[in-house]
């Protein structure tokens, strides 16, 4: 497994359904990225100028929601994954 450096954040994407509610089978084109994740890994944080190293906020097997076009797509398995800055984290769920 991959570990993240810094202030990144290794997320698992959650699946997205694949039918509409009415059981309409939906492409790939037209299904929309998920925004939602579990994280799986973290960083040991970002270092300030001072030299201090400051501790991320979010923690392992935290819910998030990050930004739409965040991060880097990671396919491994079988298994999406997203390696971005915790920045792109807009909240715990």
């Amino acid at each position: 497994m991959l570990k993240p450096l810094a202030d990144r954040v290794l997320v698992k994407v959650d699946e997205e359904e694949t039918k509409t509610k009415g059981g309409i089978l939906l492409p790939d084109t037209a299904q929309k990225k998920s925004q939602k994740g579990t994280v799986i890994a973290i960083g040991s944080g970002k270092i300030l100028d001072n030299g201090v190293r400051t501790p991320l906020e979010v923690k392992v097997g935290d819910r998030v929601l990050f930004a739409k076009y965040s991060g880097v797509d990671i396919e491994e398995e079988g298994e999406n994954y997203l390696l971005l800055s915790e920045r792109d984290i807009l909240a715990i769920l």
